[in-house]
């Protein structure tokens, strides 16, 4: 990715993602459930559920309905038995997307995301045609003006794997996806809170698409993300705006 598009990407993904708030909340409840379900309802011993709880209420997430999502994981409370899914596909100028699902239908699901990149430009492909083109691992963006060599010690100290200074100033921390959580809270310990972090897969070569092209692109993304049973889209695009 070219390094002066970093933090423009990241505030713009923030922004639309404080747009659709009222879905996120129900994405990041299904996501909550199922980390209960797989690892128990108690955060402290079960890493994906601290994670997606930590999501939540970086979302400002009510904390009933934090609560309730794990009790349907535990089995406190009914709850729909849901089931994951990954689809990987092309989209304009044939950028690397996958598309991760929580569902409780499959065939609808494929379905939906099928026609979403056949209508809107892209295609969707076979299990594997993308995926070697990400890694799995936990991410930080820190804003431009952070102090680079503090947050490099510390971070080095809390176990990231890497810290990548971007062109623009914002400074990128990346960590094994188990240690995220490890991580981002050592670094907030030591005065650092990321203005964006998750666990992800990260593209390993970006494409920069401007014009008409970046805007079909992004229709597409978000079609894909307004879906109810998509969790989250990855893609190796860039948008220039």
């Amino acid at each position: 990715m070219a390094g002066h598009s970093k933090w423009a990407n990241i505030q713009h993904r923030k922004g639309r993602q404080d747009e659709k708030r009222g879905a996120a909340f129900s994405k990041v409840a299904k996501e909550i459930t199922v980390a209960a379900k797989m690892g128990g309802g108690d955060p402290a011993f079960n890493p994906r559920l601290r994670m997606a709880v930590d999501k939540g209420k970086a979302i400002n997430m009510p904390k009933d309905k934090i609560d309730n999502a794990i009790k349907k994981g535990t089995g406190e409370l009914e709850g729909v038995d849901y089931i994951e899914i990954r689809y990987e596909g092309y989209g304009i100028g044939g950028a690397a997307i996958m598309v991760d699902c929580l569902t409780d239908n499959r065939t609808r699901t494929v379905a939906e995301v099928r026609h979403a990149f056949a209508k809107h430009g892209g295609n969707m492909g076979t299990d594997g045609c993308v995926a070697f083109q990400f890694k799995h691992c936990g991410q930080l963006i820190f804003a431009p003006g952070t102090d680079e060599t503090a947050l490099m010690d510390a971070a080095i100290e809390a176990g990231a794997e890497d810290v990548i200074s971007n062109d623009d100033g914002s400074i990128e921390v990346v960590t094994p996806p188990a240690d995220y959580m490890t991580v981002k809270e050592a670094l907030e310990a030591a005065g650092f809170t990321a203005e964006f972090g998750q666990v992800t897969m990260k593209a390993e070569n970006e494409t920069e698409l401007t014009g008409e092209d970046a805007a079909k692109m992004q229709k597409l993304l978000d079609v894909l993300e307004s879906l109810d049973d998509v969790q989250e889209v990855y893609t190796s695009v860039v948008i220039d705006e």
